[in-house]
């Protein structure tokens, strides 16, 4: 299993690093904007964010406590986290660092949308692009009994990636709406339309007509394990 450690990550329309939801983009006034892209630029050249006191100077800001009213702006609209008690202390949050790795927003509980664009993730997490994390994925944080049928235990990070419902294979397991939420299925073709089998003991099926619109949120590629806090829960013994 590959080991996801928490990082900040970040989009934008015209710069490297753009935000996963880019209509939050769109909340943010001017000086926002530009002390946000200015950030992200020292991070990348320096590896450590700009002071509050750096950060006005560049933008002819006097006053240290507008600069820092400016951060807490950004805070307020989910861009970054912020420790009072440090002068560096801000993450940035959603912003891609390396070109090799991506940041994926992660939830506590399955969204309601695609992408989880109306939710606040827990935290991001980063992974290789070669591992996966194509543009809209998003991680859930397996509860207990999640996808236990596949060897998923609590607290797992599970990877989900966009798909549509003709690149989904027969077989695949996805993360669809039926009825009143969105949950796990076993996605099965029968000739007249799919078939949604939850992967719960004792769950249900539901039928889907082709025809009828069905909103997938995408398919499970993956699910990622800190070994360091579960492997005593995991059997080792060869059978």
């Amino acid at each position: 299993m590959a080991r996801s450690e928490p990082t900040a990550q970040r989009e934008a329309p015209t710069h490297p690093g753009r935000r996963n939801v880019d209509a939050g983009r769109a909340s943010l006034t001017e000086i926002e904007g530009k002390i946000l892209d200015f950030m992200v630029q020292y991070l990348r050249r320096n590896t450590y964010q700009p002071s509050i006191r750096e950060i006005g100077e560049r933008f002819g800001i006097k006053s240290t406590k507008t600069v820092s009213e400016h951060l807490q702006a950004l805070a307020d609209k989910g861009f970054l986290e912020r420790d009072p008690s440090r002068s560096r202390g801000v993450r940035i949050l959603g912003v891609d660092l390396s070109g090799d790795s991506v940041s994926i927003p992660c939830f506590g509980s399955m969204p309601e949308e695609p992408n989880g664009s109306h939710q606040k993730p827990e935290i991001h997490l980063s992974i290789d692009r070669r591992l996966g994390g194509a543009k809209g994925s998003f991680f859930v944080r397996a509860g207990v009994g999640d996808l236990a049928v596949l060897g998923v235990h609590e607290g797992d990070y599970i990877l989900v990636e966009p798909a549509t419902l003709e690149d989904v294979e027969d077989g695949s397991v996805v993360v669809a709406r039926t009825g009143t939420g969105c949950w796990f299925h076993r996605l099965r073709r029968n000739g007249v339309g799919v078939k949604l089998e939850e992967l719960s003991p004792g769950g249900d099926a539901t039928v889907v007509p082709e025809g009828e619109s069905l909103l997938l949120l995408g398919r499970v590629t993956a699910f990622y394990r800190r070994m360091d806090t579960s492997a005593s829960a995991l059997n080792l013994t060869q059978h």
